[in-house]
């Protein structure tokens, strides 16, 4: 194929024409399938599992439960210890892995799960955060243990004897003298919902045991944490543990650190056995959602709108087991403060278990529960003030290398450029196509991405010139494949068409710490531009050596280089150097908190941000919201792939659309009641505003080559404060829960009616 007929990315022919190999695709010898039997109780003791029929039913091949786990670890956690393989003693939430039935097919096992019976004895259970903090409050854990920087960067903090996970306070400046001495205080309190990741593919595992080890096909995106655990669970040596990552249709947190694959291979562990378990949609359900929260605001003005103190209280729903919850309740509080001058500051954030499914990360970890509470308070405080509330936004914006507070890097970006652009790209849409009964709401987002400065990547140039990329980033759909092909054909000034990206695979690729937190392509980037200056040095020292070549004459080209005004190929250099006509080089890039000096270990080590501008109509009858057009901006420094890149801003912008107006799992009972992807509304294409734009900043502003920051998740910020923001500036109506749905809506608008 020539460089012109390549479509924008490597793996898009394999997708559309049904190539592309995906876990629930592959077919691994001797393989056999396993069920999943989940608990239909919050919170029991198991007192009984009956599994005699099922193993008496054609094609079953055997029945695990938690009785067993004996001479492993069956508990395991990535940020505290509590969580085990499968249900023990007890079940903490509905939906909970019980027993798994294993047989020659699936529908075999599917078949043979009615055949497991299990008796509960049923105990008191707690699905809303606020109830959870009772001292009367069933405790979900008895007591867990602590993993200090196992997967994300700092620890949880639990408080024995309750259901606090995680418990975490920042203070800078005098903020109860702030508040004494304001013009004006305003205290308003936001509800954000459980949401659902729906990820095209649902949760999907293969593992086999072996004489050299446990090999795992994980949809995981951070294949390394899954190496880690798993080492732990059966006390095998890492380099033991084999973790090979396909294509994964898609991701945003629900598959981060690790979620099935400890069951998975314990699975396959007790069967003896390789065992594939792939999840329905209605089964990731009951695995991973985004935390919900409660977030209290309480900021000091002066009479101009100058913000002067900010108080934010965060309250954390991490359901049955913490996972990355610890770390999304940090950040919550962190991207509450939003890009304002705020000398006077006061954060608190407590997560708490509680028996509803697993809280995990979700694209921008804790930034949309946190930028919703402020920017409606913006439009708050703004009309309380009679202020503008894009004016608000400008009196108060912090200015590029000032910071959001003191002890994190300033903020390297332009937000009154960005909410600048979000305003004229709709003054224009708005006078391409006037409406009669629209209004306007704008909101903005900034975030610090856990963007851990650890990475390692391969470089192998081979003879002919081809390059092959060895990582462990995994693609989930953002086209990283594509966007490690085109750094590394840059920095090698070599054709695109010459590189491949390599399949990751633990056993070849260097340790990564993940997929996630809008950090893959600046980190793997990095990475690629030190490991091409490694190939460039080899290239040197050989010419100089076997050719009699000045290695500061030499410049790269395709397929080779020049030198002194004469070309050679890499054959040239390589065919004398090994004596035979083949061989490669071998470049290695690593980055850590020590590389360039130590410049990377600052945090964040960029901002990522995003400013929105939304169009909206309501039918005032039903309370239906129509989001007419929408324009998104983020500064991203520098577009590797342009086109991805818009689809990256464009897809978040959506997600954020879904927990704006429909996107909300709901419990009753202890049950979730639209745990199916018939009761779950995600936004369909009827629902994508008809004017979308995004607009992408390209100053090379950022931290990697050419100026380039990571992307991918600041779009999903603003877009709820901003419709909620126009919905009040347009007909008097100020909700503070999401989603704002038209029942929502419509009671907000008869309230003030009958007020």
């Amino acid at each position: 194929m020539t460089a012109a007929a390549r479509p924008d990315r490597v793996d898009f022919l394999d997708k559309v024409t049904g190539r592309a190999a995906f876990i629930s695709d592959l077919v691994v010898p001797g393989m056999v399938h396993g069920k999943v039997l989940r608990s239909t109780m919050p919170h029991a003791r198991i007192t009984g599992i009956a599994i005699d029929a099922a193993l008496s039913m054609p094609g079953v091949i055997g029945v695990v439960t938690g009785a067993d786990f004996d001479g492993i670890d069956a508990i395991w956690g990535v940020s505290l210890k509590d969580r085990p393989l499968i249900a023990i003693d007890r079940v903490r939430y509905v939906g909970e892995p019980v027993a798994v039935v294993v047989a020659e097919s699936e529908a075999a096992a599917e078949e043979a799960l009615d055949a497991v019976m299990v008796d509960y004895d049923p105990l008191p259970y707690v699905t809303e955060a606020a109830d959870a903090l009772a001292p009367d409050a069933p405790l979900v854990h008895d007591a867990v243990q602590p993993l200090k920087d196992f997967y994300f960067k700092g620890e949880a903090k639990p408080v024995a004897g309750t259901n606090i996970f995680q418990s975490y306070a920042y203070e800078t400046g005098d903020v109860a003298a702030a508040f004494a001495s304001a013009d004006r205080v305003f205290e308003d309190s936001f509800d954000f919902p459980m949401v659902y990741h729906y990820a095209m593919e649902p949760h999907c595992g293969i593992a086999s045991f072996g004489d050299d080890g446990l090999t795992v096909w994980s949809c995981g995106q951070a294949p390394t944490a899954v190496q880690k655990v798993l080492s732990r669970v059966f006390d095998l040596p890492i380099a033991k543990v084999r973790i090979i990552t396909p294509l994964i249709g898609g991701g945003f947190g629900g598959k981060a650190s690790v979620k099935i694959d400890p069951l998975v291979a314990a699975v396959a562990w007790k069967i003896g056995r390789p065992v594939r378990i792939c999840f329905s949609a209605s089964e990731s359900m009951l695995t991973a959602r985004r935390l919900s929260a409660t977030i209290n605001l309480k900021t000091a003005v002066s009479a101009d709108g100058m913000l002067q103190a900010k108080s934010v209280e965060v309250l954390m729903n991490g359901g049955a087991y913490a996972d990355t919850g610890p770390a999304v309740a940090i950040k919550a509080a962190i991207r509450a403060i939003g890009p304002y001058k705020i000398p006077n500051l006061q954060l608190r954030s407590t997560a708490v278990y509680t028996n509803t499914v697993p809280g995990a990360a979700f694209r921008s970890i804790g930034g949309p529960q946190g930028v919703w509470a402020t920017e409606s308070q913006m439009d708050i405080i703004a009309d309380a003030l009679g202020i503008d509330p894009v004016e608000l936004r400008y009196r108060n914006m912090l200015k590029r290398c000032e910071h959001v507070r003191p002890d994190l890097t300033p903020i390297d970006v332009d937000m009154a450029e960005a909410m600048g652009l979000a305003s004229q790209t709709m003054s224009r849409l708005d006078a391409q196509e006037p409406h009669g009964r629209i209004v306007h709401g704008t909101a903005l987002g900034v975030a610090d991405p856990a963007n851990s400065p650890v990475a390692g990547v391969l470089l192998r140039l081979k003879i002919d010139g081809s390059i092959a990329v060895i990582s462990s980033s995994v693609e989930v759909g953002q086209g990283i494949r594509e966007v490690l092909c085109r750094v590394a054909a840059e920095q090698l000034n070599q054709p695109i068409s010459a590189v491949s990206a390599l399949t990751p695979d633990s056993a070849i690729a260097p340790f990564d710490w993940g997929t996630g937190a809008s950090r893959s392509s600046l980190m793997m980037a990095l990475a690629i531009e030190d490991a091409a200056a490694d190939i460039k040095a080899q290239i040197g020292d050989i010419a100089a050596s076997t050719l009699g070549l000045d290695p500061a004459s030499i410049a790269l080209v395709a397929g080779g280089f020049t030198s002194a005004g004469r070309r050679y190929s890499f054959a040239d250099l390589l065919h004398p150097y090994f004596g035979i006509d083949s061989g490669e080089l071998i470049g290695i890039g690593r980055i850590s908190p020590r590389s360039r000096g130590g410049a990377l270990a600052k945090a964040p080590l960029f901002w990522e941000t995003a400013a929105g501008r939304c169009a909206i109509t309501l039918d005032e009858d039903t309370g239906e919201i129509a989001v007419k057009r929408y324009v998104s901006v983020a500064d991203i420094g520098r577009a590797i792939n342009r086109s991805g890149a818009e689809g990256q801003d464009e897809g978040a912008a959506i997600m954020g659309l879904g927990h704006a107006l429909f996107e909300e799992l709901i419990y009753a009972d202890g049950q979730p009641v639209n745990g199916t992807m018939i009761d779950y509304h995600v936004p369909t294409i009827d629902d994508v505003p008809e004017q979308f734009e995004t607009v992408l900043i390209e100053n090379g502003g950022g931290p990697g080559p050419g100026g380039m920051r990571g992307m991918g998740e600041g779009a999903i910020l603003p877009i709820a404060p901003a419709i909620a923001n126009a919905l009040a500036a347009g007909f008097g109506v100020r909700v503070k829960q999401l989603p704002l749905t038209p029942e929502r809506v419509w009671r907000a608008l008869k309230d003030k009616k009958e007020g």
